[in-house]
């Protein structure tokens, strides 16, 4: 195998410092240099939509590192607020902005884009949340009182109403679905998640469509519904998905899935090309925690773990082995934590207690998920019976004998 002198991450995010973070740790002495499309150094993004939005805290959102420990401890070259535009896959040069960047082997670590409300572009008071300056503005609004709509009953949009809700303004989820939240935890924990919002106050209009957005003097003042109803607001916040950061790859020649672009990635996180890896939002690899089924996760957990297995598998792939995880993410609605480890996709999902909430998913005879409500100190110990592909018999059994955990009070 060519020695490795040049190793280049692309996307300053949580995968692309852990891929940084795991190769020096591998004892690799070699350049590495860190691309990113946002000037900010690579920061958390869980709390944009959580803590951030709080009123009356001091809103943060400070980097993993300092740039100091990125240039000096682990010798990266930073280039940031330039975008990966394009890939010569046969010279091994990347192409950022009006540079261009050898590698030997490169992690694609872009993540994703928030998916924007059609016709919305350059209106005042119309958002979505996917970075720092997303969240600003978003803070922004709800400082000065802001009437919201949020367009879109998932994870994000649902913290961005909880956020509001907890300073007492009015808010308003636009929600195609009849439930919630059905693909991500399938329909009985989705009217769960529904219940949480009308309890709190919220308007929660489900199986309705945003027909226009309304706009006067260059700013959003509402939305029309299918329905003809008409909802006055002064911030629109699109909670609609995400689309992979991959547009810069289309004429390199590597694997990408044909409905949403991402990376096609095999069990290693190696892509179709020599030497290119992917991590987090923006690959699919096949999971053989779960029979090989073909996932792409928007999760913390699968970011980090993602990134640090790129990268050791990128710098010595005789030895890579197959990444095999448990999905894992939270969310926190209304003073209350929800958690979701393994897949939805289930033959059967068996409540086992109403509140505080648990549930397990099967498939066959193992089980393959587990989702609760406010029981933090449990949820890892469920996770860890998935990963050990445990029956469902034995899961169930376990999960019938946890201790009962008190019920927070609802805040509105």
């Amino acid at each position: 195998m060519d020695p490795v002198r040049d190793l280049v991450v692309v996307g300053a995010s949580l995968a692309g410092l852990r891929a940084v973070e795991a190769a020096r740790r591998k004892g690799y002495d070699g350049r590495i240099t860190l691309v990113g499309a946002e000037p900010h150094l690579p920061y958390d993004r869980p709390p944009l939509s959580k803590a951030f939005l709080d009123e009356g805290t001091t809103p943060e959102a400070p980097p993993f590192r300092s740039e100091e420990h990125l240039r000096e401890e682990l010798g990266v070259d930073l280039l940031l607020g330039t975008p990966a535009t394009g890939l010569d896959a046969s010279d091994r040069v990347l192409e950022a902005g009006d540079r261009e960047v050898r590698y030997d082997r490169l992690i694609v670590a872009t993540g994703a884009a928030a998916r924007t409300l059609p016709g919305t572009e350059g209106v005042a008071g119309v958002h979505a949340l996917r970075t720092l300056d997303d969240a600003v503005a978003i803070r922004t609004a709800l400082d000065a009182g802001a009437r919201t709509v949020v367009v879109g009953a998932g994870f994000i949009g649902s913290e961005v109403a909880s956020g509001a809700r907890k300073r007492g303004l009015p808010v308003t989820i636009v929600e195609s679905l009849d439930v919630p939240l059905t693909r991500s935890v399938g329909p009985d924990a989705g009217r769960v998640c529904a219940e949480l919002h009308r309890a709190n106050g919220a308007d929660l209009r489900l199986g309705r469509g945003v027909r226009e957005l309304l706009v006067a003097d260059g700013r959003a003042v509402g939305v029309l519904l299918d329905d003809g109803t008409r909802v006055d607001a002064d911030l629109v916040v699109a909670g609609i998905g995400v689309v992979p950061s991959t547009g810069w790859l289309r004429d390199s020649g590597i694997a990408l899935h044909e409905r949403d672009g991402a990376l096609l990635c095999d069990a290693t996180l190696a892509t179709s090309l020599p030497g290119v890896y992917g991590a987090g939002d923006v690959a699919y690899w096949p999971n053989p925690l779960f029979d090989d089924q073909l996932m792409r996760l928007e999760h913390w957990t699968n970011a980090a773990e993602h990134g640090a297995a790129a990268a050791a598998h990128a710098l010595d792939p005789a030895a890579a082995v197959p990444v095999a995880s448990v999905p894992y993410f939270w969310s926190d609605w209304y003073g209350h934590r929800i958690q979701f480890v393994g897949v939805p996709q289930a033959d059967e999902v068996v409540v086992l207690a109403e509140e505080p909430y648990l549930a397990l998913y099967r498939r066959g005879e193992r089980v393959v998920g587990a989702l609760t409500v406010d029981r933090p100190t449990q949820i890892m110990k469920l996770r860890k019976l998935v990963s050990q592909r445990a029956s469902w018999t034995e899961a169930r059994e376990f999960a019938e004998g946890l201790p009962a955990v008190r019920a927070p009070q609802r805040t509105r």
